[in-house]
């Protein structure tokens, strides 16, 4: 059996706020933005030139999602972006207006920074040793 988790349900205010910070900031690439009716779309994310796990950005629909905008791990860190080159891409980052919250550090599994994303969640920016 194979199996694979293909997207993470990724809560945000806008849709096109999202897509702008994923593909702007952080130069994602936008996979699909298909309209579902008035008020819905399915729309996909993830890191240029990957072919794994993407986000789907999901529209907030009720008082009790929109709580957890910005906070869908309770403060923890929420996603890791992987990097081939740490240093090329918190530059580049930092250049787009990126927010780390640390300074880069060397950890024994690689180097490793905290970052927010728009609307506040936690991520890793890791290059693996």
């Amino acid at each position: 059996m194979k199996q694979s988790i293909n997207s993470v349900t990724y809560l945000v205010r806008d849709y096109d706020e999202a897509i702008d910070f994923f593909t702007s900031k952080l130069q994602f690439d936008l996979i699909s933005d298909t309209p579902l009716d008035e008020n819905k779309r399915w729309v996909l994310v993830r890191p240029r030139g990957a072919d794994g796990t993407s986000l789907l950005l999901a529209k907030a629909a009720t008082p009790e999602q929109e709580a957890f905008i910005g906070n869908q791990t309770g403060g923890r860190v929420f996603l890791f972006l992987h990097t081939d080159d740490f240093e090329r891409d918190y530059n580049s980052m930092l250049s787009r207006g990126i927010e780390f919250l640390e300074e880069p550090r060397r950890e024994e599994y690689g180097t490793v920074a905290v970052f927010r994303d728009l609307y506040g969640n936690k991520w890793d920016l890791l290059e693996l040793s």
